[in-house]
Parts: structure tokens; C-alpha cells; sequence
């Protein structure tokens, strides 16, 4: 074999050698030490990545978990059960989480709602809202383009009717969909509660019955009529407070429009079929 052969591969191993003893070194010099209480919690994490406890994603709040920058019971995702998991790893307390879901306040649907016009574009609800307002003549309504649908990760969102109906069932509260409503009429409540008033529509009864046929027309028998008085009547909207609400459905019972129903049964059932 040639000498200038056997010089330079000689060459070339020994360089390799030192290289690979010196980048040894400096990863053992240079290691970042990674607490194991956070890969501890980051495991017993679900992974979503939502973001919905309001740190860059599962490692993120692992490590704030960790740190005690976050509560044992901050990923809403993994809810009651990650919070256990969680605290027992912490040594903390995991009491006080309450199980959320997402709620859209709105039901007017393509038969019940008045349309202005027809609208042919990008089926995208910001998109649509760039035109007076959208299409409904309910300038607060549901536009029923499903941009809500493509935020949810966990496919608990349809759009029934014209209309975003949420299936408690699979809603993790992670809020996604409450970010990129341009309407803002979704918004997270306690899972517990059977009864909201979904509408959001703050014009006078008159206004809104032109537009709408199931939106809140202020009459206030709600009001009136709820034996904990926990629903107040502002800008022309009933408005329950669910701290107090004992889910008697009264209020619903009341209600001419309908505007405050049970749990959607039907439109529920139609998702998960």
C-alpha cells in the first residue's frame, strides 16, 4: 500500500480520536443538568402542547411545575387525574381544580337566524367578519365557518346548522377556540353547569327578534323567577352566575325564546354519531 496512503488514514484516525476525547470532555463539561422531578412531571403530562396553562407547551410547564411557578393542577388538559400524578410527585396539593368546557354562546342556527347576505369566500370566520360584520343579520352571532373547528386538537367542536356546538364530552377547556373566535362568543364555564344563557346579542328584545328567533329579548322572567337570584340582567343580556347556579332549569322553563336550553341533546348525539 502506499505510504501516503497509510500517512493520511493514520492521520485521519488519530485526529478523529482526539476529536471524539474532546467533545467528550466538553459534553461532560458543558452538560446541562436536568432536574428530575421535571422529567418526573413531564411525563406524567399529556403532551397536547396547547399552551392552555400559559406556558410554551409541556416542558415548558413542567419545568414551572417544578420551579413552583405553576400549581399542580395547571394543566387544564390532563385535569383532576395529571393534577394527582402531578402532586404526588411534588409532594403538593392537588385539590381545587374544578373540570371546565368550552361553551358557545350562540344557537342561531341557518333556520333561525336571518342571513343579510351569502357570503362566497374563504370559509374562515375572521375572514368573513372583515365583510360589515359577516353574513347574519345578527351582527353578534355565530358565522359558522368552523374556525373554531380547525383550532380544536381535540376534535370536540362541529358546526351543526351553521352553527359551532361543542361536545362536552371530548372539551378539555384549553381555550383555543375562545382565542380565535372573532365574535367572542365562546367562552369556558364549569362542565357542571347545564343551563347558559347562549346568546350575546346586547340590542333591545325588539332588535333582536327581527334578526333572530331564539336570542335573549331582555324580558328578564330569568330574573325574576330563579330561586337563588344568581341571574343578573346587564346591557339588555341575562347573565347567570354559575358560582351560585344550582342547575334548577327554571330559568330555562321561563324562557319564551329559549334562549337558555338543557344540554343540546340532539345536536350533541348528531356528533358523536
Amino acid at each position: 500500500m502506499n505510504t501516503d496512503i497509510i500517512i493520511a488514514i493514520s492521520t485521519l484516525g488519530i485526529l478523529g480520536l482526539i476529536f471524539g476525547v474532546v467533545l467528550s470532555i466538553a459534553s461532560k463539561i458543558f452538560a446541562v443538568e436536568v432536574d428530575p422531578k421535571v422529567e418526573a412531571i413531564r411525563k406524567v403530562l399529556p403532551g397536547a402542547n396547547c399552551g392552555a396553562c400559559g406556558f410554551p407547551g409541556c416542558d415548558g410547564l413542567a419545568s414551572a411545575i417544578a420551579e413552583g411557578r405553576a400549581d399542580n393542577n395547571a394543566c387544564i388538559v390532563g385535569g383532576a387525574e395529571v393534577a394527582e400524578k402531578v402532586s404526588k410527585i411534588t409532594g403538593g396539593n392537588a385539590s381545587g381544580i374544578e373540570k371546565q368546557v368550552a361553551v358557545v354562546y350562540c344557537q342561531g342556527d341557518c333556520d333561525l337566524a336571518k342571513k343579510r347576505f351569502i357570503y362566497r369566500g374563504i370559509e374562515d370566520c375572521r375572514a368573513e367578519m372583515i365583510l360589515l360584520g359577516g353574513s347574519k343579520a345578527c351582527t353578534f352571532g355565530c358565522l359558522g365557518c368552523g374556525t373554531c373547528v380547525e383550532a380544536c386538537k381535540f376534535d370536540a367542536i362541529n358546526v351543526i346548522g351553521g352553527v359551532a356546538v361543542v361536545n362536552k364530552e371530548k372539551c378539555v377547556a384549553c381555550g383555543k377556540c375562545v382565542e380565535v373566535c372573532p365574535k367572542g362568543i365562546i367562552d369556558i364555564a364549569p362542565y357542571k353547569m347545564n343551563y347558559h344563557v347562549k346568546c350575546k346579542n346586547t340590542e333591545k328584545g325588539k332588535d333582536v327578534k327581527n334578526v333572530c328567533e331564539i336570542g335573549c329579548i331582555g324580558c328578564q322572567l330569568c330574573v325574576n323567577n330563579c330561586p337563588k337570584q344568581t341571574i343578573t340582567f346587564e346591557n339588555n343580556l341575562a347573565k347567570i352566575d354559575y358560582t351560585n347556579c344550582i342547575n334548577c332549569g327554571l330559568c330555562s322553563k321561563k324562557c319564551p325564546t329559549h334562549a337558555i336550553p338543557l344540554q343540546e341533546k340532539e345536536k350533541i348525539e348528531k356528533i358523536a354519531n
